[in-house]
This record gives structure tokens, C-alpha cells and sequence, in this order.
């Protein structure tokens, strides 16, 4: 059995929390889909608790933005945490790769295989509202991934889907950020309905891999107050409650 997490997003008291809950479990191994340090939170905190996990971790599109641009053409969640970082923990975030392979059978990225910042379960309607995508569409970007459980990130919403082959492909829920929104291609919001901190674990049986869950409770007002003093008022409300208002 391991443990899978994404979307961290400078979240440390989150992060603390799940730790906890995998290590209470027994559990030592965990992989990491990315997007673990922009908003703001507190990325150099989130990086000293991560990087010495020795994880396996994928680079997602917001961990990108902190290395492809100078600081002043990031973006609102990239610019506080970047000032946050060490040089080593920024170069630690250009070694990432954009995929991965876990034990030879597991397929990680953070969003889908082609690029890092589509949603691969979901689609939005003209309501900007989530919802499952059709089958098809969904097996079409698992094309050539022999693997037979797949885990992705980036929508921030815990969900598996098992393809026709009996592929399975999870996302485990976001660690440190249960809702957003944001307006490409249209304006949109993710929430999650709960402000706790999510994972997933993943173990292997006779029938094949099964998926659990996990939300963990963590003081986060705290976190949403942290948000507030730094101007962020959509990310209090997320932290606060789950959703977006």
C-alpha cells in the first residue's frame, strides 16, 4: 500500500495533518502529483516538510510557473510563494519530471499525459459547473499508458475512474487548496463541499488496485487567516468551508 497526494499548494498545516494520517496507518510510501507550493500560504515551510520525503513527485503547471518566467510576469499564486523559496528548493523544482512510473505498474502526472494543465476526468458546462466527461474523451488521453493504475492531480476533486480495458485512473483530491476558480477557457470554480485535507491510498489485491479516500481535519482557519492577511479573499472562503463564494 501507499499514499498519493497533489496539490498541496503551500498548504503546510494540511500537509502536516495527512502526514500524520499516512504514518498512523503504517504507511511509508507516498508519491506526489504535483503542484505543491503556489498561493499564499507558506511555500518554504511546505518545501522543508516535502522534499525530504524523497517522493516520488511530477511537476504540475503551477510548479512550472515558479520556473519559467521571471517573478514579475507570475501570476497571483506564484509570486508570494516564489519569494518564499530557496535556490535550492527552485532547483529542486526544475528537476522534477513531467511524468513518471511507480513501481513499474503506476503512471503518474499531474494533469494528463499530454500537457499539465487540462482536466482529465472532468469537463465544465456553460455554467462553469464540473462534471464526469464522457467515457471516450477520458480514454482518449490514457492512450499508450500500459499501466495499469493511473494518478493524476489538478482539478483538486478526489475521483477514479475505471476505463473499458480496466485501466484505473485516480486523483486523490487536493491536500491544501478544496476550491478555486479561475477563467480559462471560461470562468469556473472546483470545491470541494469540505475544508478538510485530502489523499488517497492505494493498495494492491487479488482483484485489482483499490482506491480509499481520506479527508483530514487541521486547524484551517488558521490557514484561511494566513490567506487574509495576504489578500487572497477567494482563498479564505475555500479554506474556511470548501467552497467558493
Amino acid at each position: 500500500m501507499f499514499a498519493a497526494i497533489a496539490d498541496v499548494h503551500g498548504n503546510y498545516l494540511a500537509l502536516e495533518a495527512v502526514l500524520a494520517d499516512i504514518r498512523a496507518q503504517g504507511i511509508s510510501e507516498i508519491v506526489n502529483l504535483g503542484d505543491s507550493f503556489s498561493g499564499p500560504l507558506d511555500a518554504g515551510r511546505t518545501a522543508d516538510l516535502l522534499i525530504p520525503l524523497d517522493a516520488v513527485t511530477v511537476k504540475g503547471n503551477h510548479d512550472r510557473a515558479l520556473i519559467d518566467r521571471p517573478p514579475e510576469e507570475m501570476g497571483d499564486w506564484e509570486r508570494p510563494s516564489y519569494a518564499q523559496l530557496t535556490a535550492d528548493q527552485l532547483d529542486w523544482i526544475r528537476g522534477l519530471p513531467f511524468s513518471a512510473v511507480h513501481r513499474g505498474e503506476v503512471y503518474l502526472c499531474h494533469a494528463t499525459p499530454q500537457d499539465d494543465n487540462t482536466y482529465w476526468m472532468e469537463t465544465l458546462n456553460e455554467q462553469g459547473i464540473f462534471h464526469l466527461k464522457p467515457l471516450e474523451e477520458i480514454e482518449a488521453l490514457a492512450k499508450g499508458i500500459e499501466q495499469p493504475l493511473i494518478l493524476c492531480g489538478h482539478s483538486h476533486i478526489a475521483r477514479s475512474v475505471q476505463l473499458s480495458d480496466g485501466r484505473l485512473i485516480v486523483n486523490p483530491g487536493s491536500v491544501g487548496c478544496p476550491g478555486f476558480d479561475y477563467d480559462v477557457p471560461f470562468y469556473h470554480k472546483a470545491q470541494a463541499g469540505t475544508p478538510f485535507a485530502a489523499y488517497a491510498t492505494l493498495e494492491k489485491t487479488a482483484l485489482g488496485w483499490q482506491p480509499t479516500f481520506r479527508q483530514v481535519r487541521y486547524d484551517n482557519l488558521a490557514m484561511a487567516e494566513l490567506a487574509r492577511r495576504h489578500g487572497m479573499a477567494d482563498w479564505v472562503g475555500a479554506l474556511s468551508t470548501g467552497w467558493i463564494g
